[in-house]
């Protein structure tokens, strides 16, 4: 459905990544003007296709005047730029936050953030609300309830933000197919097996990043409900047991016969000393030992039922993202 209020504008920054993109797309078809911050605004444009209809602006989000210049006459600011491959969170995600805040603050802007499970302990259990206490079990957690520290921080300056918290991504236009793309490995883009990286008793917590986009979209329309600062948790997909998602990747595949292992965490502690972004995963690796979910009850008393893709249809369409992504970098190596 498209909005009929008179159309708003939102920056996003990061909108060449899963929530970025898939969030700006939903603002799009929403009747929003979306804007988006690149160092390459070419490359950027060229990564996102022809047919999304963004104003590429030039800058960087650890710059504070190229996030204010993009961000001048904007409603919205979606922060959706991470540091790649876990590498330097203190150093990159706590400064481009405050460039964003400072923006909000000059702008009058609201800020949207995605957010994770990050910053519970892991027996917080599998429907766990915005109310629970925070206690994270990593220095990412802490570094994530610090920066959602400074959104509540700057409230109080007046900075209207909204944290949207969700569960693993994957899907479509995700880096590296998301969580489904570490989990699996794959020959010219098609599955030949699955790594479980915890029991496989274990419930687990998926978004779909359509449909979190979607729901974000939802969000930033409904501001005008909200004073300060706001916490959200997405539901997505829940699954009882991890043996429910590698049966439904046999199904989506057509690969009845997919075989299933474990995710070969020795090795990546082995290599942890030589390599940051292992050392982070492996310090993460809590998340799939217990049962960590989040209850969107919240969420849908504010913008109705959560945008739901079937489990099989959100799959096959990763699927078939990884062997089109495939296929492009084939495209690429023979041009």
């Amino acid at each position: 459905m498209t909005s009929s209020s008179p159309t708003r504008i939102a920056l996003v920054l990061g909108a060449t990544g899963g929530f970025g993109g898939h969030t700006a797309q939903a603002l799009i078809k929403r009747g929003w003007t979306v804007r988006a911050l690149a160092r390459d605004p070419a490359a950027a444009a060229a990564k996102a296709g022809p047919r999304t209809a963004i104003d590429w602006i030039a800058g960087d989000a650890l710059t504070e005047d190229d996030v204010r210049r993009a961000a001048s006459g904007a409603d919205l600011i979606v922060h959706a730029v991470n540091p790649p491959g876990y590498r330097n969170w203190r150093g990159l995600a706590v400064p481009m936050l405050a460039n964003t805040i400072a923006a909000a603050k000059a702008t009058g802007a609201r800020i949207l953030f995605p957010g994770n499970v990050y910053n519970f302990a892991p027996d917080s259990g599998a429907a766990i609300p915005e109310t629970a206490p925070q206690h994270p079990a990593t220095r990412k957690g802490a570094i994530r309830v610090e920066m959602e520290g400074m959104l509540r921080a700057a409230a109080a300056e007046g900075v209207k933000s909204v944290v949207l918290r969700a569960g693993d991504f994957f899907g479509p236009g995700a880096t590296h197919g998301g969580s489904i793309g570490w989990q699996t490995t794959r020959k010219k883009g098609r599955l030949t097996g699955i790594r479980a990286p915890g029991p496989l008793d274990r419930g687990y917590a998926l978004a779909y990043l359509p449909d979190l986009g979607e729901a974000a979209a939802r969000l930033a329309e409904a501001d005008s409900a909200f004073t300060g600062f706001e916490t959200f948790h997405f539901r997505g997909h829940w699954l009882d047991r991890y043996e429910d998602l590698i049966a439904a990747l046999r199904q989506a595949s057509g690969r009845p016969d997919l075989p299933a292992g474990r995710f070969p965490w020795a090795l990546i502690a082995a290599l942890s000393p030589f390599n940051e972004t292992f050392r982070e995963l492996f310090e993460m690796r809590y998340l799939w030992a217990s049962s960590i979910g989040l209850s969107g009850d919240r969420l849908a008393s504010v913008i109705g039922p959560e945008p739901h893709t079937p489990l099989d249809r959100a799959l096959g369409a990763t699927l078939a993202d990884f062997e089109a992504a495939e296929g492009e970098s084939r495209q690429a190596a023979h041009a």
